[in-house]
């Protein structure tokens, strides 16, 4: 690798950036932060640094970057990015040997609108020769890949493709008994009480469940109105549901919950700033992602909670099953199976025991496997 004073130069290129809701946007500014401090980066997003000649929702037309991206040494290119793999392609058939291109596989997306459709047609017919193209593919995991639209490809390229799971700063995302830890015995003793209290008063046994995620349309397959069938269903009643996320359909899951008999159960907190998420996720027993399809890839919520000390429920989905284990530091449920994930509810809320053991692990696990400094490693060995 260069050396400080002549980075490498790298161009990011994405279809949204943070504060906008979504894990690609979240995935490439974690990645440029991670590689600052040894690559020049420049990130390219429509609407940040860059006007499309032509934009719906993520998509971009995107064609000044044939005469923009001629100066670096790689293109980071996360996918999909509809509008812009063409002109990625485009740009690479003019420039076959520099810049070297990475491609950053996220998620198959499934179109379900005609329009949707259409304007996404060129990227998909473009795609095996844009794959091709690519000295290396990074993935958060493989087994995704290997139950993906690419799948065929990949088992006939097996040496193209990078592992690489997503990571978080655990000094951050940590238990709250972690955040305020002290060899201290009287601040030990003192925690211990507020705990006390905490369960005992405030939320009197209530175990506090959690959903993190967008509620817009473009985010349906996470699967809320499976949960909430699987809620009212519940015969246990020491639960409460936390819900942070916002959207243009919140108001349709709050008539649900309202038809379901389930407003006093339900709390809407909206988006939250980084530290109250981590607060919110520190307070919760239990994280849940019973997502329905594919479109759900990894899952970085899952990872956040695991590495707060929470415990999860989450869709055995190919890529989502590998980030915990199944009756280690969650249960996995069947996509879609209102009835299987309130079983799976009630087994968590009436077995206290096993609970505390999963959330134990969790955090276990996430030293283990999502420490940043960890995959930082991976990520530079890319531009080796």
């Amino acid at each position: 690798m260069k050396n400080i004073k002549n980075k490498i130069k790298v161009a990011s290129i994405v279809c949204a950036w943070p504060p906008a809701a979504g894990g690609i946007g979240n995935s490439a500014y974690q990645i440029n932060q991670l590689l600052s401090d040894r690559v020049e980066i420049v990130n390219f997003t429509p609407g940040k640094n860059l006007r499309p000649w032509l934009q719906k929702g993520h998509g971009a037309f995107l064609p000044q970057l044939l005469w923009r991206l001629k100066d670096f040494d790689y293109l980071y290119f996360h996918y999909p990015f509809f509008g812009t793999s063409e002109i990625i392609y485009l740009f690479k058939k003019l420039h076959k040997k520099r810049p070297k291109l990475i491609i950053h596989y996220h998620m198959d997306v499934k179109n379900s609108g005609l329009l949707s459709k259409i304007l996404s047609l060129p990227s998909r017919i473009l795609r095996r020769s844009l794959l091709n193209q690519a000295d290396i593919i990074v993935t958060a995991s493989l087994d995704y890949i290997k139950h993906s639209q690419i799948r065929k490809y990949y088992f006939a390229h097996p040496e193209k493709f990078r592992e690489i799971p997503f990571s978080l700063d655990l000094q951050k995302f940590q238990p709250k008994s972690l955040n305020q830890s002290s060899s201290n015995g009287l601040i030990s003793y003192a925690q211990k009480i507020v705990h006390y209290v905490n369960n005992e008063f405030i939320k009197k046994n209530q175990r506090q469940l959690l959903f993190v995620g967008g509620l817009d349309r473009a985010h349906y397959f996470k699967g809320l109105e499976v949960l909430f069938i699987a809620l009212s269903k519940l015969k246990t009643k020491n639960w409460k549901l936390v819900i942070v996320g916002e959207g243009d359909r919140r108001k349709h899951y709050e008539k649900l919950s309202e038809k379901l008999a389930l407003t006093k159960k339900i709390e809407f907190r909206g988006k939250l700033s980084a530290t109250d998420l981590i607060r919110t996720y520190q307070e919760a027993d239990l994280l849940l992602l019973p997502s329905i399809n594919t479109n759900e890839a990894f899952g970085l919520v899952i990872i956040e909670a695991l590495a707060c000390g929470v415990p999860v429920i989450a869709s055995n989905l190919p890529g989502v099953r590998q980030v915990f284990n199944n009756e280690q530091e969650g249960l996995l449920v069947n996509p879609g199976n209102s009835e299987d994930l309130k079983n799976k509810l009630e087994f968590i809320l009436n077995h206290e025991n096993s609970r505390r053991k999963m959330a134990q692990a969790a955090r276990e696990l996430a030293e283990k496997r999502y420490d940043q400094e960890k995959i930082k490693k991976d990520l530079e060995s890319l531009f080796n």
